[in-house]
């Protein structure tokens, strides 16, 4: 057989191959976020809560006005961590601020709030009565855990 002959053929197939192993490949991974913010809310004060949520609808402005599409692009994560007496903000029964949370979700429905069960649990048993919670609330376990994770991932954390 000839060598020189066969070489260009052998090198065609490999490329239709691996066009064809590639074709059925699941499709590459979103871009990585460009933007990820934490907000940590773990004061009862109204003015407090009422901060946080206008930092983040600036933030999420200021970032949406720099590029249109980056939240539907999966590139801007904001995420607020309700816990210890900040869990009010997210208690359906008390909340101060839930006609602004719903403002805030209504505009901007990638922002993600975070509600501390184990601030829930502590507020039911201090209280004798279930905690109703927004519907736009998260549960995770813990909130000191979930800032605690996010950060290692290399999130922003903004204080309130």
């Amino acid at each position: 057989m000839n060598r020189r002959l066969f070489g260009p053929f052998a090198l065609l197939a490999a490329a239709i191959g691996a066009s064809a192993a590639r074709a059925n490949m699941p499709p590459m991974p979103r871009l990585k976020p460009k933007h990820r913010l934490v907000f940590h809310v773990g004061s009862g004060e109204p003015a407090t809560m009422t901060t946080a949520l206008h930092n983040i609808v600036n933030a999420a402005a200021h970032f949406i006005a720099e590029d249109e599409h980056i939240a539907q692009n999966g590139r801007l994560w904001i995420e607020l961590v309700a816990n210890s007496a900040g869990y009010m903000m997210l208690r359906a029964d008390t909340s101060p601020v839930k006609d602004l949370i719903a403002e805030v979700h209504g505009k901007f429905p990638f922002v993600v709030f975070s509600a501390c069960q184990i601030s829930r649990k502590a507020a039911a048993k201090r209280e004798g009565k279930a905690i109703p919670q927004l519907s736009e609330a998260t549960d995770v376990p813990s909130g000191v855990v979930r800032l605690c994770e996010l950060q290692e991932d290399g999130w922003s954390y903004v204080r309130v």
